[in-house]
């Protein structure tokens, strides 16, 4: 009698787990999969019947908006913010989480401070400086000064993870290396880069994400069509296309889609990287 006891609560634990799981992915993907489905639908179907799936498959509306309006341009000018900022960053960021992680010196904890509890400061607060500094590197109104802006959006959460990357990683790799004749450049990117994928590639994902969809900074230092964000111009399409839901919806699908991609193909990655830093940070 004992032992069924304990079978049927742990059967009915289990089965609680399972629901708590689908229940949680349900409404966390349930939107995404709604704005997909709909870009698909016309808006009689989207108006009529919202939770049916499409009656056809078209990508008509997708084709249409890249030659009828400037999204191709939009596209390219969020690929440019997005990634050449996570690149940048990602690069100087790693140099600075390995030394904080495996230089001993006076104030490596006060440094290392000093930038997470940057993560405490609202984006707003900064929006005067900010503002001033671009407007006195003449890029107000250009990609690349949002790009610039972009650079140091995700410091405190990238240089927090990294460090626990580096820190992962047997000290004695460095010492050996340095016994062997290798510099500090040599052991950073033959030795502590391979092995700390999986936080580089967290911090990557995390920043690129983070400035694909930023919005504040974007519309601050931009006003012409040219040289809007995605999220920008989906801001006016939403009342552009007020009474055209298929296209907003597409619209809506290809702002989100490459977000959803990314996280998709390194989320085991990911995933390691943020359990190591939960335990390790």
């Amino acid at each position: 009698m004992n032992t069924k006891g304990i079978d049927v609560k742990r059967v009915l634990t289990r089965a609680f787990m399972y629901f708590v799981i689908v229940f949680v992915i349900v409404i966390s993907a349930y939107p995404i999969i709604w704005v997909i489905m709909s870009a698909f639908k016309t808006n009689g179907e989207i108006l009529g019947s919202p939770l049916a799936l499409p009656s056809s498959v078209s990508f008509d509306v997708f084709a249409d908006l890249f030659q009828n309006y400037n999204f191709p341009q939009y596209f390219l000018n969020s690929l440019l913010a997005a990634g050449v900022s996570t690149a940048v960053s990602l690069l100087i960021y790693a140099m600075s989480a390995y030394v904080l992680a495996k230089f001993r010196f006076p104030g490596r904890n006060l440094i290392f401070v000093l930038f997470t509890i940057t993560l405490l400061v609202p984006a707003h607060s900064k929006t005067q400086p900010i503002f001033s500094l671009i407007m006195n590197l003449g890029l107000y109104d250009s990609i690349w000064g949002v790009t610039l802006v972009y650079v140091s959006v995700g410091m405190a959460m990238s240089i927090f993870i990294l460090r626990s990357g580096f820190m992962a990683i047997p000290k004695s790799l460095d010492e050996a290396a340095t016994i062997d004749g290798a510099g500090f450049f040599r052991t950073f990117w033959t030795i502590n880069v391979p092995l700390a994928k999986s936080a580089l590639t967290t911090a990557g994902i995390l920043m690129f994400l983070g400035n694909w969809n930023e919005y504040y900074f974007a519309s601050l230092l931009t006003v012409s069509d040219s040289q809007r964000t995605l999220p920008i111009a989906l801001a006016f399409f939403t009342s552009e296309f007020s009474y055209n839901y298929t296209q907003l919806f597409a619209a809506l699908a290809i702002v989100i889609l490459p977000g959803v991609i990314l996280y998709a193909l390194a989320q085991e990655k990911v995933q390691a990287s943020v359990a190591a830093t939960g335990i390790k940070g």
